[in-house]
């Protein structure tokens, strides 16, 4: 089972920064769009198809992280980091990073683990952030302006892991750099029958209480696996049906009108809400993470 990402792509290196200088960063070209709310599972599947990180959260010990515990306080931390990381300010940006790294110190294998793991490895959230930003670029396609995907955007899409301890020299210097880094490592990767019943289980929305994972599982189900790129539904061993696609399809047909009806704020619910939600944690005291 190879459990990190190869390393035998190579490309010039972005330029070293300082941890100031990182937080400092102003983001201008990444327009999140709340459709990507829905792309959500698919894209964790994605990141936890690295072995690695599938058994980092697989075996985590913060409970508070747990999908299958806490399935509403999860989705709120990820897509808040997501939305303080594309969006937020410098001071967003190092109180989020320091309440996640709060929980991120626990995650790390134990002598039992399969593959080895720390949530603080900078590859392994080298891998996270390729699979946010790639995340991005498929909602771009799909729901938004395809022209906006730049060689500045994306080297702005740094941010997904400079945010934590990515260092900026790690990110592919061109997107086709990143294409050759996103290949070999989705190539590399070998799903264990543990992790996959895991993701198939997420698949499923079976981490929701029963009533709304019978009802709403199905249609969880149709999206996820129409989210999800091939390369990942051929290593979980899920298909698309022709009838999936089809529905797929007329869906995001209507959901790609509706979007470019939206008034400006609505496009990106429900990630300008989250940036005010933690910004009134951060006045009242309460808990980033």
């Amino acid at each position: 089972m190879t459990a990190q990402p190869i390393e035998s792509f190579q490309a010039d290196p972005m330029p070293r920064a300082t941890r100031a200088e990182l937080d400092e960063q102003q983001i201008t070209d990444l327009t999140l769009l709340g459709p990507a709310l829905l792309a959500g599972p698919a894209n964790v599947i994605m990141q936890l198809t690295l072995p690695a990180v599938g058994y980092g959260v697989y075996e985590s010990k913060v409970e508070t992280g747990n999908l299958f515990k806490h399935p509403v306080k999860r989705t709120r931390t990820t897509l808040t980091y997501l939305a303080v990381a594309a969006m937020g300010d410098a001071e967003l940006r190092r109180k989020y990073r320091h309440a996640v790294n709060k929980s991120h110190a626990h995650v790390r294998s134990s002598s039992s683990s399969p593959v080895k793991y720390n949530a603080f490895d900078a590859k392994l959230q080298l891998w996270v952030a390729a699979c946010l930003y790639r995340g991005w670029e498929d909602m771009i396609r799909l729901y938004g302006d395809p022209s906006v995907i730049t060689e500045e955007a994306y080297r702005q899409g740094a941010i997904m892991g400079t945010t934590l301890q990515m260092p900026p020299e790690m990110w592919p210097a061109t997107r086709a750099d990143f294409e050759v880094y996103w290949n070999e490592t989705v190539a590399s990767m070998e799903l264990d029958d543990v992790i996959r019943s895991y993701l198939k289980s997420l698949v499923r929305f079976e981490f929701a209480a029963k009533p709304v994972s019978m009802i709403m599982g199905p249609w969880s189900e149709l999206l996820t696996v129409g989210y999800l790129p091939p390369e990942f539904r051929d290593k979980l061993g899920v298909t698309q049906t022709p009838m999936q696609k089809r529905i797929f399809d007329a869906h995001n047909a209507v959901l790609r009108v509706g979007v470019k009806l939206m008034p400006a704020p609505m496009r990106k619910f429900p990630f300008n809400l989250l940036l005010a939600d933690v910004r009134w944690r951060m006045r009242t005291g309460r808990p980033l993470v």
